[in-house]
């Protein structure tokens, strides 16, 4: 259990880490959903370093997966297509919601924006009051 505790807080620190190196470097929040858009989005003299972002993460999960694969297994007990569509209804909430968590929960909240904390407050509200009424659904 230690080292479950140990890992989150140095998983913790890197995301802080990068994060701060991020904004202190190149004046930008590390939004994920903001990043991705922008990629998607084609914006000219800005594309360069999003698609380096987001290839980090695609490749730094595809390493992590040749590494231990067991990360990568669905302990959920639901069909795989279910949380895919789970994961497309999230990143539809983002871009309703004006970003991400890591975007205003992370960043937002560690620059005191006002906004950035009713954002997670009602991200996190939403995602319990989701996962507790679908458990009680399908059980």
């Amino acid at each position: 259990m230690l080292h479950s505790i140990l890992m989150a807080l140095f998983g913790g620190a890197l995301i802080g880490l990068a994060a701060s190196l991020m904004l202190v470097l190149n004046g930008r929040v590390t939004g994920i959903s903001g990043i991705t858009n922008g990629l998607l989005s084609f914006v000219k003299g800005d594309y360069a370093w999003r698609a380096a972002f987001v290839g980090g993460l695609l490749g730094g999960g595809f390493i992590l997966g040749q590494l231990h694969p067991e990360f990568f297994e669905n302990t959920t007990g639901r069909p795989s297509v279910m949380i895919a569509v789970a994961g497309l209804i999230v990143g539809f909430g983002t871009v309703l919601g004006s970003g991400c968590t890591s975007g205003h929960g992370v960043c937002g909240i560690a620059r005191f924006s006002p906004r950035s904390l009713v954002a997670t407050l009602v991200f996190m509200l939403v995602g319990m009051a989701s996962a507790t009424l679908l458990k009680a659904i399908l059980g």
